[in-house]
């Protein structure tokens, strides 16, 4: 019984959502201030995905990891590296996925785009054979 009182107590001490004690990325919020790098850093915010909502840009989400991803999109284009040499870098390090706009060569996601087009040619091959029955049938 005090084993089981002491993990109830160990389980109930451990946080429920972790946060981390650092500090927030310095550029997560902030923007640069050259215009033209910030705009630049902008654009490719909205095209690179939120690795945790999933469903948001890395410009749109709230989440801790969305900012550090902005303020590394931030801090590399003030650098002077180019946003597609920065959307290189964050694909080879968290793969194709973290793009809205996946290469098509890729061996994972050539499927992908030729699926919607098998799938129409079944569906047009299909209704064939169901008109043509019914034609037949008249």
């Amino acid at each position: 019984m005090k084993r089981f009182l002491a993990l109830l107590v160990l389980f109930l001490s451990v946080p429920i959502a972790a946060q981390t004690g650092l500090p927030p990325a310095p550029y997560a919020d902030r923007q640069l201030d050259d215009p033209v790098q910030e705009a630049a850093a902008r654009d490719l915010m909205f095209e690179l995905r939120c690795l945790k909502c999933q469903s948001q840009s890395i410009a749109d989400s709230n989440a801790p990891m969305a900012g550090d991803m902005r303020s590394q999109v931030r801090e590399r284009i003030a650098a002077g590296e180019t946003p597609e040499a920065v959307r290189s870098w964050l694909i080879e390090r968290y793969g194709n996925w973290v793009s809205y706009d996946p290469p098509i060569a890729s061996a994972i996601t050539w499927p992908l785009w030729i699926a919607p087009f098998i799938l129409l040619l079944a569906a047009l091959w299909l209704a064939r054979g169901r008109f043509r029955k019914s034609k037949g049938s008249e």
